[in-house]
């Protein structure tokens, strides 16, 4: 191939050294000229290796703490030296620059230290300039600079100098140049928001293949780490709408602190209930709606028993995801080998919520607020019930989290029936009273939730019809009087929460 170029001399500089050995061996083999710094400089020669120091190339030693090693001419000339070109030919040789073919570099752990809790100053100093600077200049001159910006490439090149005596093609190059701004642009993109920004991407290097995304003739990918979040104990691999709704599940249990079981379908919860113990949580649950919890995703925020694991075992799901479980249910669950098993480790912290638009993207703060008992505004005569007012908390959390426009109809800590995605509020409430009753609950005492004000007392009514007793909403209608006034003639108890929650 005429676009092979030979390596003949890398600079090497990276914080991890994992996994260097076998390319350090490979470019031996291949009587490559090996430049490094600090303690790279150390781990190459005392692996037996020939290296020779930056600070023997530029004259300077590293200063500043280490602020400033390879921020020099006589680095950078030599990686951004134009073979093609005969003035920077003349110069880089005028000026005894080397011709860097390879450039190794990773850099300083900066989203590790943001996660460590460590002091500003220690995240400070773990903002890599003179590595993100060499990353993008051998990146910029891929043409005829190899640039391996990640431990994760050590491999990939291995094989590729092994296949081509020591030489890569432009085309090889090229990708390797891809991914240093992939990286670049996660580290900045890490960086910028730890300082506040809004306005990028999440930051992230890992970049998963999904079999396709929410339908076979779409691609997918996840843009993220999920090893983060869970461990995966059993299963198939995770797909784009599983993903989605072990997204909607965890956020939705983490609201609740005591044992509750929530089964999602499409992003919404089709069965959730609180009890004291999992086992009643599950059957609850599962009675809210035994139809659709079929192949749904099932979310608990208890360990798993074998009890119930065998409860549970019964019912065809995707996916189901607890902080633990015991090895006899693991055991019970693996009788399926398509089911997937994960076991929860962390809570994901979202800062920001990202979606495509038009030509360009909407970013917003999640919804995370919890609604505190000073907020709640007692608008009716007729106050709740202590039952109730447990059951209105727990509906406005169910609420918060179904497709708007929305309304839940909630029993003694039991979704008896959510519905979401209708343009219209009455449409929703109608088709929730029909499914509760389809699978034999008595409304008589539930209450209704709602995630959007009532511009109208219509659905008011036809709660109180149906026996609702009490209700939940933000409120900010300029109509919420005459919500207000038919439940305070009615015998109904209204409380207004001033936030809403539409999820489109």
């Amino acid at each position: 191939m005429s676009d092979l170029k030979k390596i003949r001399a890398a600079l090497i500089s990276v914080y991890y050294k994992d996994g260097l050995d076998e390319l350090l061996d490979i470019l031996k083999k291949n009587e490559v000229i090996l430049y490094s710094t600090g303690g790279t400089y150390d781990y190459i020669c005392k692996a037996g290796h020939e290296c020779r120091t930056v600070e023997s190339l530029t004259g300077y030693p590293s200063v500043l703490g280490g602020r400033v090693k390879t921020l020099h001419p006589k680095v950078f000339g030599g990686i951004l030296a134009r073979r093609d070109d005969d003035g920077d030919i003349k110069q880089a040789l005028s000026y005894d620059f080397p011709f860097f073919d390879l450039v190794v570099v990773d850099l300083y752990p900066f989203s590790e230290t943001v996660k460590s809790k460590a002091a500003d100053e220690e995240i400070i100093e773990k903002i890599d300039i003179g590595g993100i600077s060499l990353i993008r200049a051998a990146a910029k001159n891929f043409k005829d600079v190899c640039i391996i910006s990640s431990r994760k490439q050590y491999h990939s090149l291995c094989e590729i100098l092994g296949a081509n005596q020591g030489a890569t093609s432009l085309e090889e190059r090229k990708d390797f140049a891809l991914k240093a701004f992939e990286v670049s642009s996660s580290y900045d993109t890490s960086i910028a928001s730890w300082f506040g920004s809004t306005t990028f991407l999440p930051a992230t290097e890992e970049k998963e293949v999904l079999r396709y995304g929410e339908n076979p003739h779409q691609k997918g990918y996840f843009l993220g780490n999920m090893k983060e979040i869970f461990t995966q104990l059993s299963g198939k691999e995770i797909s784009y709408n599983n993903i989605l709704d072990i997204d909607a599940a965890i956020e939705l249990t983490k609201e609740f602190e005591k044992p509750v079981v929530a089964i999602i379908k499409h992003n919404n919860a089709c069965g959730m209930a609180v009890r004291e113990n999992l086992s009643d949580a599950w059957k609850a649950a599962l009675a809210g709606d035994p139809v659709s919890a079929f192949g749904g995703v099932i979310a608990i925020n208890r360990p798993v028993d074998e009890s119930l694991a065998q409860e549970i075992h019964s019912l065809f799901f995707e996916v189901i995801i607890a902080p633990e479980y015991s090895e006899k249910a693991l055991e019970i669950f693996a009788q399926k080998k398509n089911r997937i098993i994960l076991r929860l480790d962390h809570y994901p912290e979202k800062k920001m919520m990202y979606r495509t638009a038009l030509n360009g993207m909407l970013a917003q703060d999640p919804d995370a607020h919890k609604l505190q008992p000073e907020e709640i505004h007692f608008v009716t005569d007729k106050k709740p019930t202590t039952q109730e007012m447990e059951d209105l908390m727990f509906a406005n959390i169910a609420v918060k989290h179904t497709k708007s426009n929305a309304i839940v109809l909630v029993k003694d800590k039991q979704l008896l029936a959510g519905i979401g995605g209708q343009t219209s509020r009455v449409d929703a409430l109608k088709q929730a009273i029909q499914k509760a009753k389809a699978f034999g609950f008595d409304l008589r005492g539930a209450v209704m939730a709602s995630d959007a004000f009532f511009p109208f007392p219509d659905c008011v009514e036809i709660a109180h019809y149906e026996g609702i007793t009490a209700v939940v909403q933000p409120g900010g209608s300029v109509k919420d009087n005459e919500s207000i006034n038919y439940c305070n003639n009615n015998g109904l108890s209204m409380i207004l929460t001033g936030y809403r929650h539409f999820r489109h």
